[in-house]
This record gives structure tokens, sequence and C-alpha cells, in this order.
């Protein structure tokens, strides 16, 4: 499984519209790719323009190859991407131990 963590910062003002927009976003697209297992959106608390969003993948090659350079990646970012005050920080994570409660 990897871990897909994206550092989002949205344009000034735009955060109730982004977070809106975001969750139509993994609930109506990134759900529909191909080894996507889930995701989480946190919005900061102290920032409220910036936004992390991890999304779960069978294989990096689920995301970087299957959803980014398919048909569904055009359409996941005509939804969010108007809201980008820079474009997205995005790195991959393998799990190395958990608590049972997360």
């Amino acid at each position: 499984m990897i871990l897909e963590i994206a550092d989002i910062r949205v344009v000034a003002g735009k955060g109730d519209e982004f977070e809106a927009a975001i969750t139509r976003a993994v609930q109506t697209v990134a759900v529909r790719a191909q080894g996507m297992r889930g995701y989480k959106v946190n919005r900061c608390v102290e920032t409220p323009e910036r936004f992390v969003l991890q999304i779960f993948w069978d294989t990096l090659e689920d995301h970087t190859v299957g959803f980014r350079q398919g048909p569904l990646f055009a359409e996941w970012r005509g939804i969010i991407g108007p809201y980008f005050a820079q474009p997205p920080h995005v790195e991959h994570f393998t799990l190395v131990t958990k608590s049972d409660a997360a």
C-alpha cells in the first residue's frame, strides 16, 4: 500500500469553497480510480487555506500512471485546480509502523 500526501495551498478566502470542491472531487472522481483504497482530507487550523490530502493506493503506479496519466485526472483537476494558490506538493510513502487506533 502506498500513501500519497498532497500539501495543498488554496487562494486566500477560498478555503470554504475548496473544502466543498475537494469533497466532491474525491467522492465522485478519485474513488473511480483503479487501485484507490481510501482517502482523508484535513484542513489546517492555524492556516485555513492549507489542506492535506491523503490517498491510499495499491501501488505507486496506480497513482502516477493510472490516475495522473489517465482521463480521470483532467476531471479531478477541473474541480479543484482553480482554487490552487500554487501547485500542490505531492509525495508518496510506505508504512513503517502504526498504532491499533490509527
